[in-house]
């Protein structure tokens, strides 16, 4: 029997569609020789600060920077349940394989892998990898399926990303709050998306508008008398004459 393991429920009803898995059990459905369950998004998380060191719960300055050796992890209370659920499943002496089905992407490899290694699990698996819940997409998923080895890198990238969120959000919050009063989060993206909006911000209070002009293509019967002080230049040069059609407009709009 193999166990099939998904990012959310609704991922998991349609591929247990697919596969014949319609028996609802706790957690997780049942059936034609598989297992379906799922994550609900993150289930496991980095741990907070307070849990590498208890002097950590209080924010101080001398404290700074905060870098684990060994990174923890945790399973929040609110997670706990589906957790426990696909821990279980996972060391179920009935399961022979894993599939991984979470989503297609970078944060659906690290979610599977972080409830993974927290189970303490080590049965083979394989990486279902579909962005359709069409029938078909999900049945040539199946015909394409890899060793979970095949995407080591991928989880070693959000693996990154995640530990840097961590580095920058939990010594930057506290070093900020601690210097200017408030509580002021600190983010890897978010700050920067702050920072572009503020900038949009202040430039659109502080514009202000200026005239300008415009001569448009194919004009006819237009004097450079009538043109702008600015191009004295070009009146000079052409003193009396017309503007002929659009090749001699074109040349006083640099078109």
């Amino acid at each position: 029997m193999e166990l099939i393991i998904t990012e959310k429920p609704s991922v998991a009803r349609a591929i247990a569609e697919v596969v014949g898995a319609t028996e609802r059990q706790n957690g997780y459905l049942q059936g034609k020789g598989f297992l379906v369950s799922w994550c609900v998004g993150h289930l496991v998380e980095l741990a907070l600060p307070e849990v590498y060191d208890a002097r950590y719960a209080r924010w101080r300055y001398t404290d700074l920077p905060i870098i684990p050796e060994k990174w923890q992890y945790t399973v929040t209370d609110e997670t706990q349940k589906q957790f426990d659920i696909l821990k279980a499943l996972m060391n179920d002496p009935r399961v022979t394989g894993i599939i991984c089905a979470t989503d297609a992407g970078r944060e659906g490899e690290l979610i599977f892998r972080l409830v993974y290694q927290t189970a303490q699990c080590r049965k083979s698996v394989r990486r279902l990898w579909i962005s359709s819940m069409e029938e078909s997409a999900i049945r040539e998923g199946f015909r394409a399926m890899k060793p979970m080895s095949a995407y080591d890198n991928l989880y070693q990238a959000a693996l990154c990303r995640a530990q840097a969120d961590w580095l920058i959000g939990m010594n930057a919050t506290r070093l900020y709050s601690l210097l200017y009063g408030p509580t002021l989060h600190i983010g890897r993206v978010m700050s920067p998306t702050l920072a572009m909006l503020s900038q949009r911000e202040k430039a659109i209070a502080q514009f202000r508008p200026e005239t300008y002009y415009k001569v448009p293509r194919g004009v006819s019967g237009l004097r450079i008398a009538d043109l702008p002080d600015r191009w004295a230049t070009c009146r000079s040069q052409e003193s009396g004459k017309e503007l002929q059609g659009a090749s001699e407009a074109d040349r006083y709009t640099g078109e």
